[in-house]
């Protein structure tokens, strides 16, 4: 395995204007968030001031509380130590409990957090630096994590959806002997197989299922892990939940940025609701406010001001933040200065800097995550014969076909000879039609029009027909696509990392580290 070449995502395509603007640092109310040793010693300075001890003391004992019965490697337990240090900060990820990590990127945007880390701790040898993964166990949508595709198959678990997913107790593990049955001859596969039904227990829940993968994965490197749906750490949001309720701060808060990133790019990722917060009971339910009482969407059950207040002080255990709010939640429990995420986290995390301004909290550094594309070598040997470059694969395809279709056609080099007199004739026709009568010019500018339109329509047409004449270079085009964007989508976003894994084993997790450039957001391309 070797690396190929590296992609900044300045230069992709269909990387998000909002992110290319943010990298660069031309984003008004983001400026300082980019990664700088400079700014981390901003971040680190502001988040050792704010971040009590009261605070500090609550999460240590939650975390050692939630990996107790776990096996812990030296480090973990080093960094569990450490925690309690007030010169310690964390590097965090967070991510959804997909069926066995999901797409591949839930693995690298871990080892990115781990790495950066220890970068931190390599340029402030004062401080020390613990990588968190928070676990997304109050999400509700089971739709969207119970399944994960491999190169041949796609496995699929069963489960009762509605309230928050980490809670699912497993019942269903038909999927693993399919997934026994793929894998059983790989090199590494017994260990994959085990390591699948090490943590797909029945009776297990989802939360504790991703806890016993994740910690398998990572202990080694010191990852701690964290589970947000906790009574305790709940209890130390109780002031910024009743904020939420009585005076819809976030909403309030961050409508400026909204209205500027809307007006810039066209949306945002995430639209504030009024009240950000969901009501925890066998279900997960959206909290609304009709004018008199609060209602918990779709249930029957609602709350006078007094009423909801008090039961947020008795149970915060019930009350859930949602995408918006759940930074804020991380970024209040923990002493974190870093939060390397996806591009579409990036960019709503990006709407709410004036609500942390306003309600005094440190913002972190935010990192957009690397990304990695691993191509077969006979892959990228057909891609060099054609004459193209993985970048190539980046951009508008249909432009990339057109290109090779018409790279060497003599009627489209005529064609646009043609046009170019055409165009320069009736330029100059114009220009004497107007002396004479603004109208005729008019008519003139009209005629160029209608004229030029037959030459792209040509165009058009002689693209057609040579789809045709040379439909085995298109199919070989549209092949070499795919190979590289399964299922039409970015190679990280559909294959589980067992692809991977059951060739390199646990050298590939070393080969993605090492690759990783921490200070930089980009594609890492390798070949194997």
């Amino acid at each position: 395995m070797r690396l190929h070449k590296k992609i900044p995502f300045t230069e992709i395509d269909s990387i998000p204007e909002l992110i290319k603007d943010f990298l660069c640092a031309n984003l008004t109310d983001a400026e300082g968030l980019q990664f700088s040793l400079d700014n981390f010693r901003s971040r680190i300075s502001e988040k050792q001031d704010s971040y009590h001890s009261e605070t500090r003391e609550v999460l240590c004992t939650v975390m050692e509380k939630q990996i107790g019965g776990h096996a812990t490697s030296l480090s973990q337990q080093e960094n569990l130590r450490l925690l309690r240090q007030r010169n310690t900060f964390t590097v965090t990820t967070g991510h959804q409990l997909n069926l066995f990590s999901g797409p591949v990127f839930f693995i690298y945007k871990i080892l990115q957090t781990i790495k950066t880390a220890k970068y931190l701790k390599e340029h402030f040898a004062d401080c020390d630096f613990v990588p968190v993964f928070w676990m997304a166990t109050e999400d509700h949508d089971f739709e969207e994590i119970n399944f994960f595709r491999t190169e041949d198959r796609s496995y699929q678990i069963r489960g009762e959806a509605g309230g928050a997913v980490g809670r699912i107790s497993i019942k269903d593990i038909s999927f693993i002997s399919a997934f026994e049955e793929e894998f059983r001859d790989s090199v590494f596969g017994t260990e994959l197989i085990l390591m699948l039904k090490e943590a797909y227990t029945k009776g297990y829940t989802l939360a504790e299922a991703t806890r016993i993968f994740v910690n398998r994965m990572f202990s080694d490197y010191g990852l701690l892990v964290i589970d947000g749906d906790d009574s305790e750490l709940k209890q130390l949001m109780i002031p910024a939940f009743k904020d939420e309720l009585l005076n819809r701060s976030l909403y309030n808060h961050s409508q400026k940025q909204v209205e500027f990133l809307t007006e810039k790019y066209g949306k945002v990722q995430v639209n504030p609701r009024e009240i950000n917060l969901f009501y925890l009971s066998d279900t997960r339910n959206r909290i609304d406010f009709d004018g008199e009482n609060y209602i918990v969407v779709d249930t029957e059950v609602k709350f006078t001001s007094d009423q909801i207040i008090e039961e947020l002080e008795s149970h915060p255990q019930k009350f859930s933040p949602n995408a918006l709010m759940r930074p804020v939640y991380q970024e209040s429990v923990l002493p974190n200065v870093a939060y390397i995420g996806g591009n579409a986290e990036i960019m709503y995390w990006l709407e709410l800097t004036g609500y942390f301004t306003s309600i005094n909290l440190p913002f972190p550094i935010l990192v957009p995550r690397n990304s990695m594309l691993f191509l077969k070598e006979k892959t990228l040997q057909k891609i060099n014969r054609l004459e193209l470059t993985a970048e190539d694969f980046f951009k508008d395809f249909s432009d990339i076909i057109k290109l090779k279709l018409l790279a060497d056609s003599e009627i489209l080099n005529l064609l646009n000879a043609k046009e170019s007199e055409i165009a320069t004739a009736f330029n100059e026709l114009r220009d004497v039609a107007k002396k004479t009568d603004i109208t005729f010019g008019n008519l003139v500018s009209a005629e160029q029009t209608r004229q030029l339109k037959a030459y792209e329509r040509m165009r058009k047409r002689l693209l057609r027909a040579e789809k045709i004449k040379q439909y085995e270079l298109v199919e070989t085009l549209q092949r070499l696509y795919l190979q590289i964007h399964p299922s039409k989508n970015w190679q990280e976003r559909v294959c589980n990392f067992s692809v991977f894994y059951a060739v390199e084993g646990h050298a590939w997790l070393e080969t993605c580290l090492e690759e990783m450039d921490v200070t930089q957001s980009e594609l890492i391309v390798m070949v194997h």
